[in-house]
């Protein structure tokens, strides 16, 4: 096992911005264009990284063939240009063909680099994606100006042991979505309980408006390491944002050594 976060580290704050915007259904130009704005408006906030939906550009599309695209496919290279320009990190959920189809969380440094990404392992059979996509079958922790990052997508948020296994080398886990209205309950419990058992910062960022014949109300909401609600709205018209402190998931593990005692199941 990786040993926990010292409690006695240097404290490191990111601010993250929760992108929740109307994806649409299939238009890339549109969509694009409307994660430009909201881009824009989380930059001004002080926001270092900005968090968009699942499937952002497209919708939960179950037709790749003619919507996914290449990693550098013009999707690709706009929200490059859009984290160079506006000189943050940009997490985006993208449908790509590369290697077979997936679902993929897509994040890009200041300098419009591609950096990281990381495929959804647990496809939603239910809506069929099985069908049409290929899972990852690894997670990924990324460092982010001295926080580490840990992307899932969407369905994934039903696994509790895929967050288990990456616990103690995470700050923070984000979750990206196209969560529908209907089963909002359960993402609203899910992700609070990702962040009580997990101890660590939980950001979960979904779509709004209609797509495949679905209405998504959003929910995108953030919780501490203790299961706080720690989203706050700084400037009319902008994503909300919550400040993820490093220190602070220190300091509640150190308090409440919970996650040391997975070293005692593992050991029996």
């Amino acid at each position: 096992m990786t040993e926990s976060i010292d409690s006695g580290q240097r404290d490191v704050t990111l601010r993250v911005a929760l992108g929740e915007y109307d994806t649409g259904w299939q238009q890339p130009e549109v969509s694009v264009s409307r994660a430009e704005v909201c881009v824009s408006r989380a930059a001004s906030t002080g926001a270092r990284l900005v968090v968009l939906p699942e499937m952002c550009t497209t919708g939960f599309t179950m037709d790749p063939d003619n919507h996914a695209e290449s990693m550098d496919g013009p999707a690709f290279g706009r929200f490059s240009a859009m984290a160079h320009k506006h000189d943050v990190w940009i997490l985006a959920g993208l449908a790509v063909r590369d290697g077979g189809n997936q679902n993929v969380a897509a994040v890009f440094d200041p300098n419009g680099n591609l950096v990281a990404s990381y495929a959804k392992q647990r496809l939603f059979a239910y809506g069929e994606e099985h069908d049409h996509y290929t899972p990852g079958n690894s997670s990924v922790t990324i460092d982010i100006e001295g926080v580490r990052v840990s992307p899932f997508v969407c369905y994934d948020l039903r696994f509790p042991e895929l967050f288990r296994a990456v616990a103690l080398q995470t700050d923070l886990m984000i979750v990206i979505a196209n969560w529908p209205s209907v089963r909002r309950a359960h993402w609203d419990a899910l992700l609070l309980a990702r962040a009580i058992e997990n101890l660590f910062y939980v950001v979960g960022v979904n779509r709004t408006g209609t797509g495949g014949g679905l209405v998504y109300d959003g929910g995108s909401v953030a919780y501490d390491p203790w299961g706080v609600s720690s989203a706050i709205r700084v400037a009319v018209a902008s994503p909300s944002v919550v400040d993820v402190s490093t220190a602070r998931v220190a300091g509640v593990r150190a308090q409440y050594p919970f996650l040391a005692d997975l070293s005692l199941v593992l050991s029996s």
